[in-house]
């Protein structure tokens, strides 16, 4: 018999909040399931340990992406499956796999929807099921802090990566799978799961969850003319032709910067460093999708 966990980020909201999710899952036939609240994300791995020693297999985690990071950290390796319900900001590990935003679909989909086996990513000994990155992208997170989320959403991303496109691009050396393929001043470093990242928008046009590697991608834009042509390959679908941006992917990414920055991972900001050691960890997870997401 399946035991079901529900750990939610209390300050996140959806539909009719906690208590819709409360009043699905009773509809649903799951009247007692494990219940956990936290107010910080930071505090969820707690939860979802205390989860897996109470026996639960299935657990459903409320809120966004750094939310669902923090629990993909230690229910990774283990039998329990993931069910995500998108209340956050972002939401981009729900958006690449078909996730809506509805608490009576996320339940659906977690209690009878199809499992899917999903790769994920290990950045300095943390795990994340999205992205990691360093340059423009981490401290475009770094500067849209929790209030500024908020109010206003994907248009706190826009508002402060708009002020930092004037950032000096850092020198970094990249290697992938042992063999060095970028060294030079870079504006952004992004290494992805998937295809939808900053804000949704595909970059990766070839990633997959399930590939066994990981997606990697340096933007060498370095003044506002060269932004604009970067931007706009990206969002008519083409950043692939953009000679300002270079792809690969590979299971091992080892990325030195010249001084420490920050970086990032699934929209969460760490602390600064000169070094990046990225790996895949091959059908980590179990991840609840909808029928259709789940070839």
């Amino acid at each position: 018999m399946t035991s079901v966990a529900v750990i939610a980020h209390s300050q996140r909201t959806l539909g009719g909040g906690l208590g819709e999710l409360r009043e699905a899952l009773r509809t649903a036939g799951v009247t007692d399931p494990l219940w956990y609240e936290v107010s910080k994300s930071k505090r969820a791995p707690k939860q979802a340990r205390r989860a897996l020693q109470e026996g639960a297999d299935l657990v459903f985690v409320w809120g966004g992406d750094g939310m669902v990071q923090r629990c993909v950290d230690v229910l990774s390796g283990t039998p329990a499956i993931l069910a995500v319900v998108p209340a956050g900001t972002a939401n981009l590990l729900a958006a690449n796999l078909g996730i809506p935003r509805d608490i009576q679909a996320a339940v659906q989909i977690g209690l009878h929807g199809s499992r899917r086996t999903l790769d994920v990513g290990v950045v300095n000994g943390e795990r994340f099921a999205v992205m990691a990155g360093t340059g423009f992208d981490a401290l475009m997170i770094k500067e849209a802090n929790s209030r500024l989320k908020m109010r206003l959403r994907r248009l706190a991303y826009l508002w402060t990566g708009a002020k930092l496109i004037f950032e000096r691009p850092v020198r970094v050396r990249v290697r992938v799978d042992g063999k060095r393929w970028f060294k030079g001043k870079a504006a952004c470093v992004l290494v992805g799961n998937v295809g939808k990242v900053l804000g949704g928008i595909s970059i990766f046009d070839h990633a997959l969850p399930d590939d066994g590697s990981l997606d990697v991608g340096v933007l060498t834009a370095k003044d506002l003319w060269e932004w604009s042509r970067a931007i706009g390959r990206v969002v008519i679908g083409q950043a692939h032709r953009s000679p300002l941006m270079r792809f690969t992917a590979g299971q091992h990414i080892d990325i030195r910067l010249k001084r420490k920055a920050p970086y990032e991972l699934d929209g969460g900001e760490r602390t600064p460093t000169r070094r990046l050691r990225i790996a895949v960890e091959p059908g980590a997870i179990t991840v609840c999708v909808p029928e259709e997401t789940s070839g």
